[in-house]
């Protein structure tokens, strides 16, 4: 499975970035799709996360404000980030849960100026 995230940049505080990450690959049913982030001198920290039956799990720090979805004839998921500050700036990453194994994407960089 190959992941290739995209969406990422730098952004205003209060303002809204897209991200996406495809995988690719044999691939039949993926079991849970999510985003991580690592900010500058903190460790990889769950952000949003959707499973095959379409529930979803949130970080506190990003509830109403994040919204992840997916598009599973694509094999693709989405987070939308809306009211952006300060401390959601850091390498997000996309997190694939298949057949036992997890597998990463590359990282986007999102920079949220104040």
């Amino acid at each position: 499975v190959q992941l290739q995230a995209s969406g990422g940049g730098l952004v205003q505080a209060g303002g809204s970035l897209r991200l996406s990450c495809a995988a690719s690959g044999t691939i039949f049913s993926i079991n849970a799709m999510g985003w991580y982030r690592q900010a500058p001198g903190k460790q990889r920290e769950l952000v949003a996360r959707i499973i095959s039956g379409g529930s979803t799990n949130y970080a506190d720090s990003v509830k109403g404000r994040f919204t992840i979805s997916r598009d599973n004839a694509k094999n693709t998921v989405y987070l939308q980030m809306n009211s952006l500050n300060a401390e959601d700036t850091g390498v997000y990453y996309c997190n694939v849960y298949y057949r036992f194994t997890n597998y990463w994407g590359q990282g986007t960089l999102v920079t949220v100026s104040s």
